[in-house]
């Protein structure tokens, strides 16, 4: 399964960058991450309960980043046993273009399965693995940019959000 994005995110490509090298902004955007550990340097170790079709499982696996041009562009990595429910693997090329109101955030991603969960159909796996994409870069979108307010709701406070990425990313 192969798929490519782009979205526009208010924040600096420093910012995005430094938030993809993040284990603690990793672990709030990755749907059903439990822990992550490690660092960009030595890779990631990572818990990911999903429920895929009919199959529960929590995947435990390694990720690591290459190709890293500090602001601009790196390639994740990753790979996890689920146990009797298989394997999933794949990566993605993200690359990052400073525009007019934050960064242009580019995504092509591949993943594959194995086991239990490639028996279960491709239409399902690549529904599956585009809305986990989908949602880990709107979570990523969302930590930096903070919640967006919906119908009826008082806009966040300016800088309120920007504070838990600081302290997440050790930026003030």
């Amino acid at each position: 399964m192969q798929m490519s994005d782009t979205r526009q995110i208010a924040a600096a490509p420093e910012d995005v960058y430094a938030a993809l090298l993040n284990p603690d902004v990793l672990k709030a955007c990755v749907p059903g991450a439990t822990d992550v550990t490690g660092s960009p340097e030595d890779g990631f170790e990572a818990s990911v309960t999903q429920k895929v079709g009919p199959v529960k499982a929590t995947f435990k696996g390694q990720v690591t980043l290459s190709d890293m041009i500090e602001n601009q562009s790196l390639t994740i990595t990753g790979e996890g046993k689920g146990g009797a429910a298989g394997f999933a693997k794949g990566g993605a090329e993200v690359r990052m273009e400073a525009v007019d109101g934050g960064t242009a955030l580019s995504y092509d991603v591949e993943a594959k399965v194995g086991g239990k969960l490639a028996q279960l159909g491709s239409r399902i796996i690549d529904g599956f693995a585009k809305k986990m994409a989908d949602q880990f870069f709107s979570n990523l979108q969302e930590v930096l940019e903070g919640p967006a307010a919906s119908d009826g709701e008082e806009p966040q406070a300016e800088g309120e959000k920007k504070g838990w990425l600081g302290r997440l990313t050790g930026k003030a």
